[in-house]
């Protein structure tokens, strides 16, 4: 630095100075401190003790950490920004550094404190600071006017009516067509009555019909859709009987009246009816599988009404025990079954672990016949009893059971939503010991979503002061520190010793924090004898008395004769510059 300021910048005259020495020096003046005694100073980066005797600092008993409000801040940082990932963008250097100054403190105990906050107690609760961060909430939507709702219902009755005289229209108009045509099957009907049997076939043609039953069965279908259409009550059986005889207009007719296109559609209408007939069938005995489900579930729901507690733990249990085994069945079936002894030491799987019952048979089957058979010439086939294994081999011997992962999976659904149901705290995996995790639901965000809490963390950051090693630096805290400069002194006595004890100056921007002066006088007194007497004062300033010790340093008359010239430099060097120290006496 000499060289920079005296061969770049040819300043002509410079003293160097330690800038807790000047505010030791000035708060000496203000009466605060004496001439024996300990400057704490802790910095930006770095933290120092030195001590004092007779207003000189004791360079060679001087201690220092590289541990300071970088760190703290840094810290501090670290620990908000995973506490508050979704927010980090806000957590930039200078808003952190503003809620250190406001918010951190130093815990008298440390862990007596954490502990606290541990507890969740009320003090703990009291102790916690939060930053609440811009948030602007969503605009609440208005209810709308009187005016507003009656203009809705008028424009929706308006449309309702219209699309109401549309469909009218339509049912008027589908009236008269099918009137139309009930008349026109009527008159051909009583045409039929007065036409001879022999011209019927001839008659019926010449209209597109081909029978007189298929007729009929048009003129019911015509009833049956223009008493729909005129909201008139058709009869179950009516409706069914109407509806099968324009089906199956054929089926009663003998094959000897029935042409060849007519007895291909006879059997298709016989085909169809068997089919449908068999629908009808599957679809009464689903309705009362329904029915018997839903006795089951009025049952089951008088079950829970009366002891709601045994009910989920039933509940519980089952669930956990078909979780269990579809997960051992799955299992089983990926790696193989170990339960039967052949347990495999490199941790593969064989074939035959992969096996089911039915497929181990067909191979014991083929492993006997081949021992059977020898190794001589291939003659299996020409005895019966060859044929009679193939048999075995080839019928499908698969379990019983094995329909029964499907009932299971179902079961356990069944299940699992219903425990969704009485249980809002459940979620499918958290019985059966799987890792799951639930389904996160959208809300709307809140004025607690934008806010920083500070909590351990106010206490916490400015503890590596005392304890760098939470941040990974091995060195010795500030209380230590006093106890190794006081060793480092070249001779002291008892003395000397309680005499530096009793004039401990903090300065320094890191000593502003609150609880500071006791947290140091208890780190110390702890290493001292008892009953040593122990004093920790704080400077005026600790920001800026360094700076006005140095400025009174350099407006008195003698400060001159303390200055390292431009012409000692380039005279003596730099060796006698290492040599140089200040005076703080004047």
């Amino acid at each position: 630095m000499a060289e920079l300021l005296f061969e770049s910048y040819g300043v002509p005259s410079v003293a160097f100075g330690v800038d807790a020495a000047f505010s030791y020096k000035y708060n000496q003046q203000l009466g605060i401190c004496k001439d024996i005694g300990l400057a704490i100073s802790s910095g930006f980066t770095t933290s120092h003790v030195i001590p004092f005797i007779n207003g000189e600092p004791v360079y060679e008993a001087c201690c220092r950490a590289n541990v300071g409000g970088y760190h703290v801040t840094d810290y501090l940082k670290q620990l908000l920004s995973l506490k508050h990932p979704h927010h980090i963008s806000k957590l930039t250097w200078e808003k952190v550094e503003e809620l250190k100054m406001e918010y951190c403190y130093i815990a008298a105990d440390y862990a007596s404190e954490v502990q606290l906050f541990q507890r969740g107690d009320k003090e703990a609760e009291e102790k916690t600071r939060c930053w609440q961060l811009p948030w602007t909430p969503s605009p609440a939507d208005e209810p709308p006017s009187e005016e507003e709702l009656a203009r809705k219902a008028a424009l929706k009755e308006k449309q309702s009516q219209r699309l109401r005289d549309m469909a009218e229209a339509k049912r008027s108009s589908k009236i008269n067509e099918l009137e139309n045509e009930l008349k026109g099957l009527e008159l051909l009907l009583e045409e039929l009555k007065d036409t001879e049997d022999d011209q019927i076939v001839s008659f019926l043609a010449s209209r597109g019909y081909t029978s007189k039953r298929e007729v009929e069965a048009a003129f019911a279908k015509v009833t049956q859709t223009l008493r729909k259409a005129k909201g008139e009550q058709v009869p179950s059986d009516e409706k069914a009987d109407a509806s099968a005889a324009e089906k199956y207009y054929l089926i009663d007719i003998p094959d000897e009246e029935l042409s060849a296109e007519q007895l291909k559609e006879k059997r298709r209408q016989v085909f169809l009816k068997s089919t449908t007939e068999a629908r009808q069938r599957a679809k009464q005995k689903r309705l009362e599988e329904e029915l018997e489900k839903e006795k089951e579930k009025k049952l089951e729901e008088q079950k829970r009404l009366e002891n709601p507690e045994r009910y989920m733990e039933q509940l519980r249990a089952k669930y956990k025990e078909l979780s269990e085994k579809l997960e051992q069945r799955k299992r089983l079936k990926t790696n193989g079954n170990h339960a039967n002894g052949n347990n495999n030491v490199s941790g593969g799987v064989g074939r035959g672990e992969r096996l089911n019952a039915a497929q181990r048979e067909r191979m014991r089957l083929l492993t006997t016949a081949a021992f059977d058979r020898g190794k001589g010439e291939d003659t299996f086939g020409q005895r019966d009893e060859d044929w009679q294994l193939y048999k075995l081999m080839s019928r499908d011997n698969d379990d019983d059971d094995d329909d029964k992962p499907d009932q299971d999976e179902a079961e356990l659904a069944r299940i699992s939503s219903r425990l969704q149901e009485i249980d809002p705290s459940f979620f499918p995996g958290s019985e059966s010991g799987a890792s799951a995790s639930e389904v996160p639901r959208f809300r709307p965000l809140t004025k607690e979503d934008f806010q920083i809490i500070l909590g351990v963390e106010r206490f916490r950051c400015p503890e590596v002061l005392f304890n760098p090693n939470l941040i990974g630096i091995d060195q010795s805290g500030l209380d230590e520190m006093v106890g190794v400069s006081l060793r480092r002194l070249p001779t002291w006595g008892q003395d000397l010793g309680d005499k530096m004890t009793t004039s401990i100056l903090m300065t320094g921007g890191s000593c502003l924090y609150p609880g500071m002066a006791e947290r140091l006088e208890a780190g110390i007194r702890m290493i001292r004898p008892c009953g040593t007497p122990i004093k920790v004062l704080r400077a005026t300033d600790p920001i800026m008395d360094a700076w006005r010790g140095a400025s009174t340093y350099a407006a008195a008359m003698q400060f001159p004769h303390q200055t390292f010239s431009r012409m000692d430099y380039y005279e003596k060097g730099e060796d006698w510059l290492r040599r140089y120290k200040f005076r703080y006496r004047i």
